[in-house]
This record gives C-alpha cells, sequence and structure tokens, in this order.
C-alpha cells in the first residue's frame, strides 16, 4: 500500500477553508491508508529523523495522546511543551518563538485559546503549523468526525448531519468540512449561539459549491427530522466558566435523549467529541448506546493526525 500524494507539504492547517475539497479527500485517504497499516502490523515510519514541537496552553487528552503516539507510530519523535515550559508564558512575542522553534523542529502543532495567535504563529513559521484546538475552529476534530462518517456510512456526500447544542469551534469546523465535502449541515442552537457569522458565510459560499445546504433551526426535534448523524459537544466551552450557570438554563432543550435519537433518521449514529457532561448536552444511555460512535471518533484523532503530519512534512517516496 502506497502513501497518498497530498500535495500539501509544508502547507499550515489552521482551518479547512484554506483546503480544497480534493486535498481534504487526498487526507481522509491518507488516513484510511495509515489506519489498514496499523491494523495489519504494517511498518509505517515516514517520519523517522522527525521531530514535532506540540505546544499546549491549555488541558488535553485526545490530542496529546493522539500526536505523541502517532509521532512515535511514524518513527518521529514528539516534544511536549506546556505554556509554562515556553517564554511564550512570561510575554516572549509569538513571532519569536515562531521563529526559534522552526530552527529546531520540523512541524508545530499548538492548542491555544487565541486562534488569532496561532495565526501569528503560522506566518511567522517556517516549517508547518497544526491548529491542534483554538476558540474559532478544531479542525483535526472534524477530519476525524469525517473519517468515523465515511467508515459507517461508505459515503459522505448528501449525508445529513444535525448538530444540536452551542455553535462553538468544533460547529464551526464540523460546518466548514461537511461544505467542503457535499454534506448538509443544520445546527439547531439557541436564537444567538448559532456560531460566528463569518464561519457561516464561508460555509455557505463553499455549500454553493458543492451543493449542500448548510441551515440553522431553533426547534431541535424540527432540526433532527432528516438526520442520519446527530452530534453535540458540551454547552459550556473553555473561556465561557462565567456562564455556566446561564447555559445550562438556555440549552436546556437541546439535551440529545433517546426520545430525540427517536425522531432521527432509522439507523442514524451519534457523535461528540469528548470530553462529554453525561445528563447535560447528552444523556447516559445515548451517550452508551448502539447508536453512539464517540469512541470511533477517539480512535479516528489517532489515524487523521497521523495523516495530517506525513502530509504537512517532508516524506520520502515509497
Amino acid at each position: 500500500m502506497q502513501q497518498t500524494k497530498t500535495n500539501i507539504t509544508g502547507k499550515d492547517v489552521l482551518t479547512w477553508k484554506d483546503f480544497t475539497t480534493e486535498e481534504i479527500e487526498q487526507l481522509l485517504e491518507q488516513a484510511n491508508l495509515l489506519k489498514k497499516k496499523l491494523k495489519n502490523n504494517e511498518s509505517h515510519e515516514w517520519l523517522k529523523g522527525k521531530s514535532l514541537g506540540m505546544i499546549f496552553q491549555n488541558a488535553s487528552t485526545r490530542t496529546r495522546v493522539s500526536f505523541e503516539v502517532g509521532m512515535t507510530q511514524l518513527g518521529g519523535h514528539a516534544l511536549f511543551l506546556s505554556g509554562e515550559d515556553l517564554q511564550i508564558g512570561r510575554g516572549e512575542p509569538v513571532e519569536d518563538t515562531a521563529r526559534a522553534m522552526s530552527r529546531y523542529v520540523d512541524a508545530i502543532m499548538i492548542r491555544a485559546n487565541d486562534h488569532g495567535m496561532v495565526q501569528k504563529l503560522a506566518e511567522m513559521s517556517d516549517v508547518p503549523v497544526i491548529n491542534a484546538l483554538t476558540d474559532l475552529y478544531h479542525p483535526c476534530q472534524a477530519l476525524a468526525d469525517a473519517l468515523t462518517i465515511q467508515e459507517q456510512f461508505g459515503r459522505l456526500k448528501g449525508l445529513n448531519i444535525t448538530y444540536v447544542g452551542d455553535g462553538n469551534n468544533v460547529a464551526h469546523s464540523l460546518m466548514i468540512i461537511a461544505a467542503k465535502l457535499g454534506m448538509n449541515m443544520t445546527m439547531a442552537t439557541p436564537q444567538d449561539y448559532e456560531g460566528d457569522a463569518d464561519v457561516w458565510d464561508a460555509a455557505q459560499k463553499q455549500a454553493e459549491q458543492t451543493g449542500a445546504t448548510i441551515r440553522h433551526v431553533v426547534d431541535p426535534e424540527r432540526a433532527v427530522s432528516d438526520a442520519h448523524i446527530i452530534y453535540t459537544d458540551v454547552w459550556t466551552s473553555m473561556g465561557a466558566e462565567k456562564e455556566q450557570q446561564s447555559r445550562l438554563k438556555i440549552f436546556e432543550k437541546y439535551q440529545v435523549n433517546d426520545q430525540l435519537m427517536a425522531k432521527a433518521q432509522p439507523g442514524a449514529i451519534f457523535m461528540h467529541c469528548l470530553p462529554a457532561h453525561r445528563g447535560e448536552e447528552v444523556t447516559a444511555s445515548v451517550l452508551e448506546g448502539k447508536q453512539s460512535v464517540v469512541f470511533d471518533q477517539a480512535e479516528n484523532r489517532l489515524h487523521v493526525q497521523k495523516a495530517i503530519l506525513t502530509s504537512v512534512m517532508e516524506v520520502p517516496a515509497t
């Protein structure tokens, strides 16, 4: 099995807005290949001698483990750096951090609150920068979601996704990748919680090219009536902790429970990026139920991280 040629060597992965449909499809193909190689115990040390700098300004489970294990499986090395480990935490300009780290590592992965800061890092870095979560986007999660949906249904184009809850960074990236891949997406959120207006505009423009539809519906029951996939995330994302009590009241009608799942299409699946708050945005019966694919999503983070890493870094031809 030969590696997929993605033609994105050296490219930053900050948001899927910057990628063509073909490039995203190639990344999914690469992820499928790498997953098969791992399952078949086939060597795929394509990044031997390569180093990944991993900057984490907030907590992580799936992101850190998947990137670190992924680099190990690819024969490379991952260096974990918390905000406290770096001079950036003591006031060093991000531009200086970018230029210095570019002299040491072959790519930089960063998980941070401020998307603007990550953009500055990428602008000044001489090596590819991968966005592992910001306040605005979570592209790696969305790619893992697309891979999971593809595995479950054997296709992507024409499927209907309903996202129920808060229009946050996960919803933004899911909306963009859905539009790019021709999936229809309905956002079921309270009024004024549907997400960033610029992201909506970008998704709508892309949807016009692929034939997808992107819409907002306030009523969650109406929103899921034609859904093949129901997706949710926490109601209080990082940075909104002071709003937690008010959000519990605002979002109480947006819980994904057995009754809501029953209104979707037969064979619908449930998705959540994790971590989940059982009894808030989703009931335990749905999260642990037969329709749930949340741990397939979690596993697929590993395979898509490896696809991204082997695509943006220089890899010898095989």
